[in-house]
């Protein structure tokens, strides 16, 4: 898919206005500052070819490029970026985990492409914001850092939500009793939380990277500049947040694993208890199982009963008293 979008009067035609190119004439027509190419065919990269000169390469999105290869610019002005952007993922019945995607960007000529293979929240986030307020972008280097400044605020979001599971999870972990099965599925939250929580620290390290690198660069003016310091200072505050909800989601794993522990340890003390109480009438049995001539017991009417009695006795007296004691509990 091949989307182009227009500046008219300094603003994105329309509010963004979203066109999609379907033929290579459509595409020489248009006068573009962003051209986004979602999973692109080889098609329309020939049209990308023809039109702008720009070879995109198979690879480009390529996730072993070498770091050194994902922020350069080339002789001709030509800025190569490569980032990662993230999607949270959704619960549905057909339901995708949270990954990061990569996206390449190149910046010529004022006209800023980006190619990636699927449809990311952040890029609707920032069509939505262009057609609320016109005036937001004015040139390529605005499409950018719009995009950069709308995927900081999404991992805001994000982590907002993070929490918010925390919470909840938080509540049935600190109830009295925690089941086995309940302990389960909240390792399994904590588990997805803490993935999640750690790729959004992932994508706000390389959002960083990506800022910086535009500021060395001296590409922008005064205000890009500052609105891209502006932008680290948002990251910096996600970072000091995503290290709390790391903390927290420790401790709230070390809880589980430890109500796992006491329910456990309640069996094996069950157990124990158990043998103990049985050591003394086995040692009786053992005892009126021996095949001596001479035993007091054998002779006697009611010699059985009275060793069934006295077994019973045995196991009954360990039991009271480790009840009494509250061994039980």
């Amino acid at each position: 898919m091949l989307n182009v979008f227009t500046l008219d009067n300094g603003r994105l035609k329309g509010g963004l206005f979203q066109e999609e190119i379907e033929t290579a004439e459509d595409l020489a027509q248009s006068r573009p500052v962003w051209v986004d190419l979602e999973n692109p065919s080889a098609e329309e990269k020939g049209w990308i070819r023809d039109r702008f000169g720009i070879v995109i390469p198979d690879d480009i999105v390529d996730e072993d490029l070498e770091e050194s290869a994902r922020f350069y610019e080339e002789d001709n002005g030509e800025l190569h970026i490569r980032s990662d952007f993230l999607i949270e993922g959704d619960d549905g019945p057909a339901a995708r985990p949270a990954r990061n995607v990569r996206v390449a960007f190149i910046l010529r000529d004022n006209v800023l492409f980006s190619v990636h293979g699927e449809d990311l929240p952040v890029f609707r986030l920032l069509r939505l914001r262009a057609r609320r307020i016109p005036a937001l972008i004015e040139d390529a280097k605005d499409v950018l850092l719009k995009l950069y400044d709308a995927d900081a605020e999404y991992s805001a979001d994000v982590l907002e939500g993070i929490y918010d599971k925390l919470e909840a999870v938080s509540t049935r972990v600190l109830k009295n009793h925690v089941t086995d099965a309940e302990a389960g599925e909240v390792l399994g939250s904590i588990a997805r939380e803490e993935d999640l929580n750690g790729r959004i620290r992932r994508n706000v390290m390389d959002t960083r990277r990506a800022v910086s690198f535009m500021m060395r660069s001296r590409m922008l003016s005064a205000e890009q500049f500052e609105e891209s310091r502006q932008i680290l200072r948002d990251i910096d505050s996600l970072d000091s947040h995503t290290a709390f909800l790391f903390d927290k989601i420790n401790f709230l794993m070390d809880a589980t694993v430890g109500f796992i522990n006491i329910n456990q340890n309640k069996i094996i003390k069950i157990f124990s208890v158990a043998s103990v109480a049985l050591l003394p009438p086995t040692l009786i049995a053992s005892i009126y199982g021996m095949n001596f001539r001479h035993m007091p017991e054998l002779d006697h009417p009611w010699g059985y009963p009275f060793a069934l009695a006295l077994m019973i006795a045995s196991v009954a007296a360990p039991f009271i008293y480790f009840r009494r004691k509250g061994w039980l509990k």
